[in-house]
Parts: structure tokens; C-alpha cells; sequence
């Protein structure tokens, strides 16, 4: 008999999940801390990657809704020096295996393609437990439960499934973004829409003092940059970002003598700038095999941004939901699989981390010189 699934968490990586085992017949009810798929904004744009991404959204079946939703030309990538000096300026010539995407259309896509009721909104998980029959019941916060014999935390960094397999807590990984978004560019703003490009910036001096800036070229004339110091929280904390002009001219102070047109990315914000502190996981997090319980995605191997994400998270929940459908009668066999496969390779990715780049770093980076399936 298929055993049903539970997915904690509607992110890329439990969508998938779902959406793979509904392709095989597998039943799936995904639980989701937000109260509608319009409840917030979904993050910025999102470059798919030819060797786990794609494989995962072909194995969910919807490689022609992905290609509907390709922002053409986005491959696209400039890095420059601190100064505006051009390091490296390479057009989108088509060929590239990493086309780009927003995340809140490619939410969407995964939305659609699940059957009505799969997702249940404004259910944010308070914590998870194994009961005597083996079962696991996971608690909401608002007091209601559901109880499970196959539990996935898709419930990233702070999941509340991870204690059931791991005592390991995320910890700071020492490097913050400053979220900025300039809109209009190429009327309100066209020296930054001009050192961006048609699609990725990558921007540093060479001192590595941890500071460099990142930014995207998004639908219509949408500038939105990734704003990284490496400093601790303490730093941060005496930042005041209740008052947007003061936080902006504090970020900013941080690239004096940087050119003009890479500060403005920082100082004509056209939104309130936005703090993201990054943490992470031990780089070889694993857990012993619980029966009927595995995680996914950042709640599994948490680490810094370096574009690999939500690849891997979905990359994640395809090879779970695959793992799942081969062993319909033995859950325990395919999450064993699942597992074996999943801390090596999440392993690997944590280790490529760049956590203060060198000028060369970043070009091997927009370039996938050193990225490898």
C-alpha cells in the first residue's frame, strides 16, 4: 500500500516533493505557516541550473511551464571592481545552462500543478514528536494537530521537524545582505542600470574585506541588489533599519570611494533596505535513519547563498519523491536511499562556499568555472 506523505512547508523544495509524488500517484498534503500563496513576496529571481534544478522540474513534469517563464537574457553577467573598472562583461549568447526565473512565478507553476487542497495555508508548525506507535504528530500554532507515519520538514532554516533527527541549531554564518530594489531603472536610475547589465553584477574591491555587492536585472526594469558585509550580528544590531535613510547612509559608508554608479545600488533605493543575516548548518550535518521521518532543503543542510539554494532544495524533493515511488510498499527503504544520497551531495555544496571573495572567486563564479555537477 502507498504510504501518504506529509510535507511540512510549501517552499520550492516541499512543492516539488509533492508535485513528484503526485506525477507517480503518491498522496501529499503539504502544510504551510503562510496564510495564501499572495502573502508575501517570494524573493527575487532565481537562476536554474542544467544539473539539479532542471532535472527536478523535469522530473515533476513541467519543463514547459518552466521555459514559459524564462526572463530571456538574463544569463547575462558583469563583475566589476570597486572603481566601475570591467573585470569581466559576458553577453547572454543562449547557450548558457543556467536560465533565470523568478521565484515567485516558479512557486506558482508548482501551485497549479498540484491538485486543489494539497496545499493546507496558515498552518505554522510549533513543534513535532514521535509517538509510541512510531507515528510522528506535528502541533500548530494554533493548537490543532496531525498525525503521520511519513513526515518531511520542508520547513528551512528554523524547521521544527529537524529536532525529531538532529540536535543541531543553525548558527550565524558571520555575513549579512542588505536587500535593495531600484525600480524604473533605466528612466530613474541609468548609471546603476547601466553597471548591472542585462542580467547579474557581481561587484568587490580587492582588500577582501568583506564587503561586495550583488545584483540582478529583474522583470521589467527591476535593479535588485544584494548588498554583502561580513561582520557580526552585534555590528548589525546598531544599525537602526526603523529608519530607512539612516540605515541606507550607514550601509552605504561602507563603500566610501566605490564608483557612483555601485553605491547608488545601495543609496537610491526605491525600498525600505531589508536585513538578511545568513546562517548555516555543520557542513557534514547528517542524522541517524528515524523511522518515517527525513528533512529537505535548508531545514536538511542549511548554508550561505552561493546559487545553488533552491536548486538543491528541489533537486531535494524530486530525488526524495522519486526514491518514495520506487519503493511504494517500503518507506523505510526509500528514505535510507534518499539519505545516503542526500549528505554527500548536500556535503559538497556546503563546502564550495565563498564566504569572502576574491576578485577571481566571483568571476569563476558568474562564469561556473569551478561548479560542476
Amino acid at each position: 500500500m502507498r504510504t501518504p506523505v506529509t510535507i511540512i512547508g510549501a517552499g520550492l523544495g516541499g512543492l516539488t516533493l509533492a508535485r513528484v509524488l503526485h506525477v507517480h500517484g503518491i498522496p501529499a498534503t503539504v502544510y504551510e505557516a503562510e496564510s495564501s500563496p499572495a502573502a508575501r513576496t517570494q524573493g527575487g529571481m532565481l537562476d536554474i541550473h542544467d544539473y539539479n534544478g532542471q532535472p527536478a522540474l523535469e522530473a515533476a513534469g513541467l519543463m514547459d511551464e518552466f521555459r514559459g517563464i524564462i526572463l530571456e537574457g538574463r544569463q547575462a553577467m558583469r563583475v566589476l571592481g570597486h572603481d566601475g573598472s570591467v573585470l569581466l562583461d559576458q553577453p547572454d549568447d543562449g547557450t548558457g545552462g543556467r536560465p533565470e526565473a523568478q521565484r515567485g512565478e516558479l512557486r506558482r507553476i508548482l501551485l497549479d500543478s498540484l491538485p486543489a487542497g494539497t496545499v493546507r495555508w496558515g498552518h505554522k508548525a510549533s513543534g513535532a514528536r514521535t509517538l509510541d506507535d512510531g507515528s510522528h504528530e506535528v502541533t500548530f500554532a494554533d493548537g490543532t494537530t496531525v498525525t503521520t507515519g511519513l513526515l518531511v520538514g520542508a520547513d528551512g532554516a528554523w524547521s521544527r521537524v529537524r529536532p525529531l533527527l538532529s540536535g543541531a541549531v543553525p548558527e550565524y554564518a558571520g555575513l549579512s545582505f542588505v536587500e535593495t530594489y531600484l525600480f524604473d531603472a533605466e528612466t530613474r536610475h541609468p548609471a546603476a542600470a547601466k553597471a548591472v547589465g542585462g542580467g547579474s553584477l557581481g561587484a568587490l574591491d580587492s582588500s577582501g574585506n568583506g564587503r561586495w555587492i550583488a545584483a540582478h536585472r529583474e522583470s521589467g526594469e527591476t535593479l535588485h541588489a544584494y548588498v554583502t558585509i561580513t561582520e557580526p550580528l552585534e555590528w548589525f544590531a546598531a544599525v537602526d533599519f526603523t529608519d530607512p535613510a539612516a540605515a541606507t547612509a550607514r550601509i552605504a559608508r561602507e563603500f566610501d570611494g566605490w564608483a557612483p554608479e555601485l553605491t547608488a545600488l545601495i543609496t537610491d533605493s526605491d525600498t525600505q533596505p531589508v536585513l538578511r543575516p545568513h546562517y548555516t548548518l555543520p557542513v557534514d550535518h547528517r542524522w541517524e535513519r528515524v523511522p518515517g521521518v527525513t528533512l529537505l532543503g535548508d531545514a536538511a543542510h542549511l548554508a550561505p547563498p552561493n546559487g545553488e539554494g533552491a536548486n538543491i532544495a528541489m533537486q531535494d524533493g524530486a530525488e526524495l519523491g522519486k526514491a518514495l515511488a520506487a519503493h511504494p510498499d517500503d518507506p523505510e527503504a526509500a528514505l535510507a536511499a534518499y539519505e545516503r544520497e542526500l549528505f554527500p551531495r548536500a556535503k559538497a555544496v556546503a563546502e564550495a562556499e565563498l564566504p569572502t571573495p576574491t576578485a577571481q572567486d566571483v568571476i569563476d563564479f558568474f562564469t561556473q568555472e569551478e561548479r560542476t555537477a
